[in-house]
């Protein structure tokens, strides 16, 4: 698995509307889980574009989103920039406690939707990051967390790896590129006991989900997305052009529904609730 990479940006707020604009939509079991409530004061880790954020702040009292992707951040802020309570900032989550904000006992509650299988994948931070969680939560403070879990989108992971060695890339150098961890319920829920939370409850869901019909979405554009890390090892845009028509060709029948070409990835969700003792 990647390690230790400076971030690069690959999102955009256009490729991510356009691609997986579903993934703050289905997050509703989790908000359920986070149970906002209006003296909250609550850390969105890896907020994207805020949609979500935004609709956390309905029912708190403030909301404070952290993401290292600029370009999202930007967005966030243009959108919801104006909400009172609500805020937005540049800041790689690998490395909370170098953030300018970085108070211990700030927030009530921490939270986070689709973004920590991105934020763990470097083994080198995995604690630190669930430390600093644990330490910006005041006692007694919910962590409550939806992300991939173990076997999440393995049809197309798969894909990605067997297109680049077609390309030339080794297996070897293939998965170490993958910028993705997808943990079972045992070890996340060791990794969160080792830092002192206590787990209250965890769930693993199959839930295959339906890909966004836009032009520049669906297979295509969720594998430029977020296969952005495998894609660019390739040395022309020719060789990434002909892994991504390849994966798609190699996937389609897999995950299309024949009743009406619908496609559908197979994602497996990992949710957690984790309390930091009083």
């Amino acid at each position: 698995m990647a390690q230790q990479q400076p971030f690069k940006d690959h999102w955009t707020q256009e490729a991510y509307s356009t691609s997986a604009s579903f993934v703050p939509e289905l997050a509703t079991t989790i908000v359920q889980w986070l149970n906002p409530q209006p003296q909250d004061r609550i850390l969105d880790l890896g907020c994207g574009n805020g949609v979500l954020t935004a609709k956390l702040k309905e029912s708190c009292a403030s909301v404070t989103g952290v993401d290292a992707s600029a370009n999202l951040v930007f967005a966030a802020k243009r959108a919801y920039g104006s909400i009172p309570g609500l805020s937005f900032h540049d800041q790689d989550c690998r490395f909370l406690d170098r953030w300018v904000n970085f108070q211990e006992g700030a927030y009530t509650k921490v939270f986070s939707n689709a973004a920590l299988h991105w934020i763990l994948c470097d083994p080198s931070t995995r604690a630190s990051v669930l430390r600093n969680a644990y330490n910006l939560l005041k006692l007694g403070g919910t962590f409550a967390f939806e992300m991939g879990g173990a076997g999440n989108v393995a049809e197309v992971h798969t894909a990605l790896m067997a297109a680049l060695t077609h390309q030339g890339v080794g297996i070897e150098v293939a998965r170490e590129l993958s910028p993705w961890f997808f943990p079972s319920e045992v070890q996340v829920k060791h990794m969160l006991e080792t830092v002192g939370f206590t787990v209250e409850k965890t769930e693993l869901e199959y839930r295959p989900t339906r890909l966004t019909s836009e032009e520049k979405g669906g297979i295509e554009g969720w594998v430029k997305l977020m296969g952005a890390q495998f894609l660019e090892v390739l040395d022309s845009d020719s060789k990434r052009e002909a892994a991504v028509k390849e994966i798609c060709e190699l996937l389609k029948t897999v995950i299309t529904h024949e009743e009406d070409d619908s496609m559908f990835l197979g994602y497996v969700r990992l949710r957690v609730l984790a309390k930091k003792p009083a």
